[in-house]
């Protein structure tokens, strides 16, 4: 049996990197671009069961991880467009815990989702692309944290959480042999 702590961060946790190079922005802007695409591929031969198996003891199921990862996205979305459009915003937190244990979030098909995604993705990774050096360090206040994040970190932080979440429903199916 894995540890938790590897069923719960099979690829680890975000690492940034010491510089956000043109190189490095690029391909995680194309890791988010291609995500929801990756997710359905994944996701689309699995049964209503399957969607409703917990990734790991205690964890969401696979159908709350898509539906995460759609709150989570627009968030994220939406963070940005504060970012760009005021000066250092203190963002809304949201509990994520609590939006995974939501009605539509456990029972609700996943396929609205997918298309959610889609689109979300595409305006995320279009606008992410036409940004120049300036914009790109525009940054918003996180509440939580209390901590300033620049949109080039969210960039490296949401492709990790893309991958992240990707990862805890391929090695679900390893371990089922789905």
């Amino acid at each position: 049996m894995e540890s938790i702590e590897k069923l719960k961060y099979p690829i680890g946790q975000f690492e940034a990197p010491s510089k956000y190079t043109r190189e490095y922005l690029i391909e995680k802007i194309r890791e988010i671009e291609i995500f929801p695409e990756t997710l359905n591929k994944t996701i689309s031969q699995l049964t209503e069961e399957q969607l409703n198996t917990p990734y790991r003891p205690e964890g969401w199921t696979i159908r709350q991880v898509v539906h995460h990862c759609a709150d989570s996205h627009m968030n994220c979305f939406i963070r940005i467009k504060w970012a760009l459009t005021e000066n250092e915003p203190v963002i809304k937190y949201y509990y994520e815990e609590l939006w995974g244990e939501g009605i539509d979030n456990k029972t609700m098909p996943i396929e609205p989702t997918i298309q959610l995604l889609k689109g979300l993705h595409f305006r995320l990774s279009f606008l992410l692309n036409s940004l120049n050096e300036e914009e790109l360090n525009k940054t918003f206040i996180h509440p939580e944290h209390n901590k300033t994040f620049s949109i080039k970190e969210i960039i490296g932080m949401y492709a990790w959480h893309c991958n992240h979440h990707l990862e805890h429903i391929i090695q679900l199916k390893k371990r089922k042999k789905w």
